[in-house]
């Protein structure tokens, strides 16, 4: 079991900065939901990134993890599963899993995570932490996203934490009716939210927020 601090004060001293973070960061910035405000108020965070970094989990940025990729900004990660709509009971895909903090989150909010990641490395080192944490309903997959996960498909919702150009057809071939997706979409340099609801085998898109995420590589994103 992976413990969330180095004994009770390092343990208490990480859990009063998850409460700064849900209050101080994602509370003002609009994130209504308290389904997602609890989960993110649960997960630690500071498990999901290098030692060295453990004492800036919580701010306000997002951090490298190796491998030339990152764990995204507390809000956006708030924003993004605040947009999927969870209830509870979905099977959810996700692709980017990188250290597996959003899967992590995911985890406490659906019945269901398929959780794929294209780096073998960031594929283990998320799925030890996830299993020490005692997470059950996470599964990682070491593979390239863009094609998503066909033998586990459909999937009531998909989250793609890495920017592309448009949405990779596979995924939305294999979000289920009355599915919703939310994923970057965009240049490499700048992107915005899509959701993406999938009504009478057709997508309908909103746009959300402005971002900034890493590249989603693969077949139908861009080259590696």
């Amino acid at each position: 079991m992976i413990h969330a601090g180095n004994g009770q004060a390092g343990s208490q001293r990480y859990a009063r900065e998850r409460e700064r973070m849900v209050a101080e960061q994602l509370v003002p910035r609009g994130i209504k939901d308290a389904r997602v405000l609890e989960a993110m108020g649960k997960v630690p965070r500071h498990l999901f990134v290098d030692e060295a970094l453990r004492d800036k989990a919580y701010g306000d940025h997002p951090l490298p993890i190796g491998e030339g990729q990152t764990i995204s900004q507390p809000f956006m990660v708030g924003r993004m599963t605040e947009l999927l709509r969870l209830a509870g009971t979905e099977k959810v895909l996700e692709v980017g899993t990188g250290s597996g903090y959003q899967a992590a989150v995911l985890a406490h909010l659906a019945g269901r995570v398929c959780a794929i990641e294209r780096l073998a490395k960031l594929a283990t080192r998320a799925r030890e932490t996830l299993e020490g944490l005692g997470i059950t309903n996470v599964w990682v997959r070491t593979a390239n996203g863009t094609f998503g996960w066909p033998d586990e498909a459909p999937f009531d919702r998909i989250l793609v934490a890495a920017g592309g150009p448009s949405v990779p057809p596979p995924l939305l071939e294999q979000l289920a009716e009355g599915g919703r997706m939310v994923m970057p979409v965009g240049p490499a340099n700048y992107q915005k939210l899509q959701v993406i609801d999938k009504i009478g085998g057709q997508p309908r898109v909103t746009e959300d927020s402005e971002c900034v995420f890493v590249k989603l590589i693969g077949k139908f994103a861009w080259e590696a």
